[in-house]
């Protein structure tokens, strides 16, 4: 009895090890899984009379082994490829996303002129209504201001604006003779005295400067009241842009105002009458603007901030003519007319 059952555990052993051989087979090399049942069939493969009932009794597990084994890759990869295919079509709203830039870039330049400015500095305490100034003047001067002065300059004569040019000059010299000896400075006084009797003579009334000519060298020198208040140290006070003045301060206005006044008040007669003081206006204006043409377009078209720089442009030109009435030489050189770039 005991013989009989070690002779059939022997057997079971024995019939079990090629069991375990093919699953651990299959298990160690998946990519041999289909491979594994070729070998039983091998011998029925080549004949057709592989439909034989005997043969799928071993075919039948590794078809059961491979479904679990390869079934999830077929399906894995459309798995992995759908949110693939599904994330392209989201990546171009994305990519359209940035057309909201274009929405953005419109406002960035309203940012930049109207809150650029910022807080008002002490120097312009009334920034927000010079601000509105300076909107409708640069709206007034290109639509009739700039065209009248350019068609002035069009159709008028060079020689005749220069005689124009010249007297308004010439009646700007009392002013600056007065304010010559406020100041302490006989010498440049006198000059300009000798310039007014030259011009007055020999160039005609004014209307040609024959003074700033060789042998009189006695060009014309800029000075009013408001150098007068400077020099003896009259803050310049709150800064102001007022619709036919431009950029001033309240001491630089009271200073002008003076200047206007001296002839009327000193001299009277013709220089009273409204005509005269309309027409000079009118005529200085012109040719004002006729001068500064270049520099206005440049300002407007180059500068981010025409009103800042306009602002800061001021300033430094009145600081600069200021330290030269001392006779020191200003921190900050005075710029031409307009700065050819703007001021930051």
């Amino acid at each position: 009895m005991t013989a009989s059952l070690l002779v059939f555990a022997s057997a079971l052993v024995a019939g079990s090890f090629p069991v375990a051989e093919a699953q651990t087979q299959r298990e160690s090399s998946p990519g041999s899984v289909a491979a594994a049942p070729a070998s039983p069939t091998a011998a029925p493969s080549p004949t057709p009379t592989t439909p034989s009932p005997a043969t799928p009794s071993p075919a039948s597990p590794p078809p059961t082994v491979a479904s679990p084994d390869t079934a999830p890759p077929p399906v894995a990869p459309p798995a992995a490829s759908a949110p693939t295919d599904t994330q392209a079509p989201q990546s171009a709203p994305t990519s359209a996303s940035p057309a909201a830039a274009p929405e953005l870039t419109p406002g960035a330049p309203k940012d930049i002129v109207v809150t650029g400015l910022g807080k008002p500095p002490a120097s312009d305490p009334l920034q927000g209504v010079n601000l509105k100034s300076f909107e409708v003047v640069q709206s007034v001067d290109r639509a009739i201001v700039g065209p009248v002065s350019m068609g002035y300059a069009k159709h008028v004569p060079r020689p005749i604006r220069s005689g124009v040019h010249n007297v308004l000059t010439l009646l700007e010299e009392p002013t600056v003779f007065v304010n010559f000896l406020l100041q302490h400075r006989i010498g440049k006084a006198a000059g300009t005295l000798a310039r007014v009797a030259v011009n007055a003579t020999l160039g005609i009334g004014g209307l040609i400067d024959v003074a700033k000519r060789r042998p009189f060298n006695l060009p014309h020198r800029n000075n009013g009241f408001a150098d007068t208040m400077g020099f003896y140290g009259v803050r310049q006070g709150a800064y102001l842009f007022l619709p036919l003045v431009g950029s001033t301060t309240v001491r630089d206005l009271a200073g002008r105002i003076m200047d206007l006044s001296l002839l009327s008040v000193a001299v009277g007669g013709p220089f009273k009458s409204p005509y005269y003081a309309n027409t000079r206006g009118v005529l200085a204006s012109l040719d004002y603007r006729v001068a500064m043409d270049d520099d206005f377009k440049r300002l407007r078209d180059e500068s981010p901030n025409a009103y800042k720089s306009m602002r800061e442009y001021y300033f430094q030109v009145r600081a600069a003519e200021i330290e030269q009435l001392h006779g020191r030489k200003p921190k900050t050189p005075a710029p031409p007319a307009w700065p050819a770039t703007p001021v930051k």
